[in-house]
C-alpha cells in the first residue's frame, strides 16, 4: 500500500486537487472531506458519495484507521490504554485519561522510536515507520467511538518523536482544529520532543498556540549523554537556547519533562543546575517518577523523594509539579504495551 496515499491525511484544498483531477463535480470534495472529519474508515461509510466516485479514489488513496487490538481499563482510576493495529499490521499505542477539564488523550506520532532513550520502552526495537497524520488522527477518533466520549485535549507524548515526523504531525495539528471534525484548539495540545534542535526552530516560526514540551530528564551534558542520545548532536546547552528563543519568539511556556530516577538525577546539584538551566524563562518542569522498564536497570524514586526534590525546586524560585500518576496497573505508559505484545508474539 506505499505506492497509494492516505486520504484522511488531506485538507479540503488537497481533495478538491484530487476531485478535479478526476473530473469529477467540485461539491464531491466537501462530502469526501466531511466523512473524514468525522472519522469513516472506508469507503463505503460514505453514504451520499456514488460508488463510482469511491472506485476512482480506491485506485490511488486509502483510508486509515486505527483498530482497538486490546483495550485495558485501570481499576486504579478512569485511564484507558489502547493497542492498535494500522493497514500494515503495526502496532501503536494511546492513552486516555480524564481530568477534571475533561478526557486527554495521548497519541502516537511513529511506530516505535529511533531516539533511543534508555528510559523508554518505545524505543526497543527502533523506529519500523513514521504514522501519517490520518493515523494520528484515527487514534483519537477510535478512542472517542469506543467511549462514547467527547476527547478535548491532546498530547504528542506516545510513541516516537513527533519532530522526526515533523510533515505529518503538522499536517495533523491542521486537520485536528476543523471546525467539522474533531475541533480541538491548538491551546488544548502538547508536542514533546527530546531535542531536536533544527526541528524546533522550525516549528518556531509557525508560531502554533500548543504548549512545546521538552525531555530533559538531565541537567548537565554528562548525565543526559547517558540515557538520550540525541544529547550527542545537540547537547544542552544548544537545547536551552532553542527553548529561550523559542519562548521569546512564539509567548508560550515550555514545559520541561524531568523523569526523575533515583540516585542518578535527583540530587541537589542537579535542582541547581536546573535552576541556572531556565532561570529567567517562563518555564514549568513536570517532575516524572521513572518507570521501571525492560532491559534497563533504572529504580524509580520512593514517593517522599519525589516530592522533596519537587520542594526543593520550588524553593529555588522555580514552577515545579509532579506529574500524577495514572494507570499504573496497565503499564500506561508509552511502549510498554507494544513491546509485551511482540514479545509475546
Amino acid at each position: 500500500m506505499s505506492s497509494i496515499l492516505d486520504l484522511k491525511s488531506m485538507n479540503l484544498g488537497e481533495i478538491e486537487q484530487i476531485i478535479s483531477s478526476l473530473s469529477l463535480p467540485k461539491f464531491r470534495a466537501k462530502q469526501i472531506f466531511g466523512w473524514l472529519q468525522k472519522g469513516v474508515e472506508n469507503f463505503e461509510d460514505m453514504k451520499n458519495v456514488p460508488k463510482s466516485v469511491t472506485e476512482k479514489l480506491a485506485e490511488n488513496y486509502y483510508i486509515s484507521y486505527a483498530k482497538i487490538e486490546k483495550k485495558f481499563s485501570s481499576n486504579l482510576d478512569e485511564t484507558v490504554k489502547y493497542l492498535f493495529s494500522l493497514y500494515d499490521g503495526e502496532l501503536i499505542e494511546s492513552v486516555v485519561m480524564k481530568y477534571k477539564h475533561g478526557y486527554s488523550i495521548c497519541v502516537s506520532s511513529q511506530v516505535g522510536c529511533n531516539m533511543g532513550c534508555k528510559f523508554c520502552a518505545s524505543t526497543i526495537g527502533g523506529k519500523s515507520r513514521n504514522l501519517t497524520a490520518g493515523e494520528i488522527l484515527s487514534q483519537i477518533f477510535s478512542a472517542q467511538k469506543d467511549l462514547g466520549v467527547r476527547i478535548s485535549n491532546v498530547v504528542l507524548m506516545g510513541m516516537g518523536e513527533p519532530l522526526d515526523n515533523f510533515n505529518q504531525v503538522m499536517k495533523f495539528l491542521e486537520l485536528v482544529g476543523e471546525e467539522g471534525g474533531l475541533n480541538i484548539g491548538m491551546r488544548h495540545i502538547s508536542l514533546s520532543t527530546c531535542g531536536v534542535v533544527d526541528k524546533i526552530y522550525e516549528l518556531m516560526q509557525k508560531k502554533l498556540q500548543i504548549t512545546l514540551s521538552i525531555s530533559l530528564h538531565a541537567p548537565n551534558d554528562e548525565l543526559r549523554n547517558t540515557i538520550m542520545p540525541i544529547n550527542k548532536k545537540y547537547n544542552v546547552k544548544t537545547l536551552i537556547k532553542a527553548c529561550r528563543e523559542y519562548t521569546e519568539k512564539t509567548g508560550r511556556r515550555i514545559s520541561f519533562e524531568y523523569a526523575l530516577i533515583k540516585d542518578f538525577n535527583d540530587s541537589a546539584e542537579c535542582a541547581e543546575q536546573l535552576k541556572n538551566l531556565t532561570s529567567g524563562m517562563i518555564a514549568h518542569i513536570n517532575l516524572i517518577p521513572a518507570n521501571p522498564v525492560h532491559k534497563n536497570k533504572f529504580e524509580k524514586p520512593d514517593k517522599t523523594a519525589v516530592y522533596k526534590f519537587c520542594e526543593l525546586l520550588n524553593s529555588l524560585g522555580l514552577n515545579a509539579t509532579v506529574r500524577r500518576t495514572l494507570g499504573a496497573d496497565i503499564d500506561a505508559s508509552c511502549g510498554q504495551l507494544r513491546a509485551k505484545h511482540k514479545n509475546k508474539d
